[in-house]
């Protein structure tokens, strides 16, 4: 049988496998609100979706790193309060793609920058934890530290590694700049998918770009 292109799959979650906006978008509202800033417009909060938060709170909310700091904490007692799985959903056909991959023998991963034990919770309850061989997630914040995105695909590589896989040909897939840029302080291809919440010119570097999960398959699966 011919090999797999890839030996393993990353997946970032926030915008690949899951769309959390739901819940994500009103939790921002609330602590701009509670900071005493304005919100920014709808329209704009959808592209706080992906990036590391602390990051965000600073380039687009304009705060200073301390007070990015807190206002991420607020944010994850708030979602803490809602329940992680709450308001999200999973995109269309990647719940099949990720059963295919394990079928196939094709070792998973996820690299997000969402905390670790949210994405657990989501995987948990969506039935899709027994698809990956690893969960690989933001850990808890050290001061003066921030967890890249870079920080943890080289976590969930390592974690692979640990597990037995071959982590020879990784293929990350994302939806943001940052997943190209993390993996690429890796030399990890990514393919990016389109549905997520990029801007235009974002997917610039992938080796593709998919519109539908299904498209995916034929990039990652044995060929004939």
């Amino acid at each position: 049988m011919p090999a797999a292109p890839y030996s393993c799959v990353l997946w970032d979650v926030d915008g690949t496998i899951a769309d959390a906006s739901g819940g994500i978008l009103p939790r921002l509202v609330e602590v701009f609100t509670a900071h005493g800033r304005p919100a920014p417009a709808a329209d704009e909060l959808s592209h706080w979706i992906g990036p590391p938060m602390v990051e965000t709170f600073q380039v687009r909310g304009g705060m200073t790193e301390d007070e990015a700091e807190r206002a991420v904490q607020h944010y994850r007692e708030l979602a803490a309060r809602d329940g992680y799985a709450a308001a999200v959903r999973i995109y269309p056909g990647v719940a099949e793609v990720l059963h295919a991959l394990r079928a196939a023998g094709i070792p998973q991963a996820t690299a997000s920058s969402k905390p670790e034990n949210q994405v657990l919770a989501i995987l948990e309850h969506y039935g899709l934890i027994d698809d990956f061989a690893v969960v690989a997630g933001a850990l808890p914040d050290v001061p003066g530290q921030r967890d890249t995105k870079a920080a943890v695909i080289g976590r969930a590589l390592d974690r692979l590694a640990e597990a037995g896989v071959d982590v020879s040909r990784p293929v990350l897939i994302g939806d943001r700049h940052h997943d190209l840029d993390g993996a690429a302080e890796h030399g990890i291809p990514v393919i990016f998918a389109n549905w997520g919440f990029s801007e235009p010119g974002e997917s610039e570097g992938s080796v593709a770009a998919v519109d539908t999960a299904d498209q995916l398959l034929p990039l990652l699966l044995p060929r004939p």
